[in-house]
């Protein structure tokens, strides 16, 4: 049904609504998206033949700043799931406190089918068609699902063209030596990591005890994977698009990360030196990685991976979203009956948002960062903003997910109240 999945995300403001100091204005205003638009890409394949592909940019809400969001490839994009995505990245700058709003484009195509000259001519054409909607103080363009450092910057180059201006601050994501920023790579998965630090700390965990499975083994993936593997954490489970693997000993997470970025393939792998060899672990689907016995669940792929189908089957006593919306709202009530408790989206992969804001700065300043100045910027506001919302979550007894949100749109809130709401021009009256 066309804006359904965009109906069900924005359903949670209502929920949250109860404890947040917000007007009613205020959240009818985030229920409806700034601006849309659709636009046709006519691609000259290789053997000389046309091909038109649809292409989506969304500004959902800039009443705290300019809007910011990836733009991702998929054959499942849609406007209602761009919608969808542009209203996540809203509440998730305002849960980190970063001045921007939300946006999100993509491209309805399967990358794997073009060649690396076609998917460049694509990406300069989807910036040809939208260079009136977006710009380095309008709306912010970012990687995304199978998109990457080379197409933002290709995207930048377009845009610059176009403009007849050198403009590095219209994209984040970009390769160090045309403007990006130190730590972005990593960033998605090194701010799930910090949170998971917090609630470590929070819960007395001890490392070695915690079995990990990670669904999504891309870049967000593969680095929390890293950082929880240097830390002890047994990782027992691995998926990405085409299936995954389990052990319960867990996994030389380092080799396997190695082999995946040569093969495209995920392959239970040891390496000692030079010499590595493969080792015994059973083949899983992703939906039985999803419901392993095990710790800790971390969703790094695509949404509405946990729904109404499967949430009873979910035994992990905590999930870290790293995807945006793995869990359905039909869901989570299901997993909230089961004691199951979630670190939201918008708090746990707002990592990737928070360094693109600092690459944003870094271009429009033209000072650049040291990795390890990045790194602390970004641990102080992750750690900090953790806090935030697991005091609130504490202190009004409501779960994780709410509490981030009140967070935001309390912020989103002193944003719209200044400007004039209701309550103030009828008392002008």
């Amino acid at each position: 049904m066309e804006n359904q999945m965009f109906k069900e995300a924005s359903s949670r403001l209502d929920k949250a609504f109860d404890f947040a100091d917000i007007n009613q204005e205020a959240i009818e205003r985030l229920k409806y998206p700034k601006a849309e638009l659709t636009v046709s890409l006519p691609i000259r394949k290789d053997d000389g033949s046309l091909e038109i592909f649809t292409g989506y940019r969304v500004h959902h809400n800039d009443a705290r700043g300019p809007t910011k969001g990836g733009v991702r490839f998929h054959p499942n994009v849609s406007m209602d799931e761009i919608k969808t995505l542009s209203f996540w990245m809203t509440i998730k700058c305002a849960v980190v406190g970063i001045p921007f709003g939300g946006a999100k484009g993509g491209v309805t195509l399967d990358p794997k089918n073009l060649s690396r000259l076609e998917i460049e001519r694509l990406s300069r054409c989807y910036i040809d068609r939208i260079a009136n909607f977006i710009g380095p103080d309008v709306d912010i363009l970012a990687p995304d699902v199978y998109t990457n450092p080379m197409i933002m910057g290709w995207m930048m180059d377009e845009y610059s063209k176009i403009t007849r201006q050198y403009s590095p601050a219209v994209v984040t994501g970009k390769p160090i030596p045309l403007g990006g920023s130190m730590g972005r790579e990593d960033a998605t998965g090194r701010g799930g990591y910090y949170c998971i630090q917090e609630l470590a700390k929070k819960k007395n965990w001890q490392p070695k005890e915690m079995r990990v499975a990670i669904q999504g083994f891309g870049n967000a993936g593969q680095h929390i994977a890293q950082l929880l593997y240097e830390d002890g954490y047994k990782i027992v489970a691995i998926s990405d698009s085409q299936g995954g693997i389990y052990s319960s000993e867990g996994f030389d997470v380092p080799t396997i990360i190695q082999v995946k970025n040569t093969t495209r393939q995920i392959q239970a792998v040891y390496c000692k030196n030079t010499v590595c060899e493969f080792v015994e672990a059973t083949k899983i689907t992703n939906q039985e990685l999803l419901e392993l016995d095990i710790e800790l669940l971390i969703p790094a792929a695509l949404e509405n991976q946990i729904t109404k189908e499967n949430a009873a089957q979910i035994k992990a006593p905590w999930i870290v979203e790293i995807a945006n919306g793995p869990i359905t709202v039909e869901a989570e009530a299901i997993l909230a009956e089961k004691n199951i408790s979630v670190v939201p989206d918008v708090l746990a992969n707002a990592g990737g948002v928070l360094v693109s804001y600092f690459e944003w700065v870094q271009n429009k300043t033209g000072l650049y960062w040291t990795v390890e100045q990045v790194q602390l910027r970004m641990h102080e506001i992750m750690t900090r903003e953790f806090l935030n919302v697991y005091q609130l979550m504490e202190s009004q007894n409501i779960d994780m997910r709410n509490a981030a949100y009140i967070q935001a749109l309390n912020r989103y809130a002193q944003a719209v109240i200044v400007q004039g709401t209701e309550n103030y021009f009828s008392e002008l009256g």
